[in-house]
């Protein structure tokens, strides 16, 4: 914000660049357990191997607490003072 962003860019900002990590994590593991169905249906009681709103639930479930994670630092990288940063730096 000392250099010119609105509120707005600063909190696509943050939840851009939290949550690249969690939908990238979140791809690797569903590729994962992709690979690995088989061998999980052993511990899985009640569940198929690829169960659609399963998966669904948890992914999007996933990407619900990662963003609820990445709300706490948008909201304080908006309120800080522009100058108060300037004068730090």
């Amino acid at each position: 914000m000392a250099l010119g962003a609105g509120l707005g860019q600063v909190w696509r900002w943050v939840l851009a660049h939290g949550l690249a990590p969690a939908a990238a994590g979140l791809a690797v593991g569903l590729g994962l357990f992709a690979g690995l169905a088989r061998f999980l249906t052993g511990f899985i009681y009640g569940v198929e191997v690829l169960d659609g709103p399963t998966l669904v639930t948890v992914s999007a479930l996933t990407l619900l607490v990662a963003a609820a994670a990445c709300v706490w630092p948008a909201r304080r990288a908006t309120r800080v003072d522009p100058m108060a940063v300037l004068r730090y730096e």
